[in-house]
């Protein structure tokens, strides 16, 4: 019987058929998010180091490719582009106190995207049993949002270490819980 004749969406079809997977993405954001909480500092920096490079890696690529665009607005814009990613990226890894400073207001305006992007999608799976799950992730995500852009830039070096293993826990209970009712029903 087709999910529309069952009288789902083809949406909710394909959210059952990934069950499985959302129930190991939740357990995998659950142990990564607890150890981010137990070694705050630690996680802290690591973000911040991992960003660095990706950033300098990006610009790395972004400069070699500039070479291969031809007329100048193009080429200057690429060039430019790339020349700040790198110099964001070797900054991040040689000031990476002063980095966490940044990436926690970075953190914020992701957690504000991530939370209403959770909501739209928790309201997209309504009247689906486990919406009100991920409603509830993504309106911690905006609360940690509004917390960073309040204590922003007096916050402690471990909050970003913090906010990011708990928005991890969430964001693994909610698929953990829709994982669990999808197989249930």
């Amino acid at each position: 019987m087709s999910d529309q004749a069952a009288g789902g969406s083809p949406f909710h079809g394909r959210l059952r058929a990934a069950a499985g997977w959302l129930f190991w993405l939740g357990i995998a954001l659950l142990v990564i998010g607890i150890a981010a909480i137990v070694f705050p500092i630690v996680s802290s920096l690591v973000a911040t180091l991992f960003v660095g490079w990706i950033l300098l890696l990006a610009g790395i690529v972004a400069v070699a490719g500039a070479f291969s665009i031809h007329g100048t607005g193009p080429f200057f814009g690429a060039m430019l582009l790339g020349l700040f990613s790198a110099v964001a990226g070797l900054f991040l890894l040689f000031n990476p106190l002063a980095g966490e400073v940044a990436l926690t207001l970075l953190l914020g305006a992701i957690f504000l995207i991530q939370g209403a992007t959770e909501a739209a999608f928790a309201l997209e799976m309504r009247p689906q049993r486990g919406w009100i799950g991920v409603f509830l992730s993504g309106a911690l995500s905006v609360a940690a949002a509004i917390l960073i852009a309040v204590a922003w830039p007096g916050v402690s070096l471990v909050v970003l270490g913090i906010l990011l293993g708990v928005n991890f826990i969430s964001t693994g209970l909610a698929y953990l819980s829709v994982a669990r009712l999808l197989k249930a029903g």
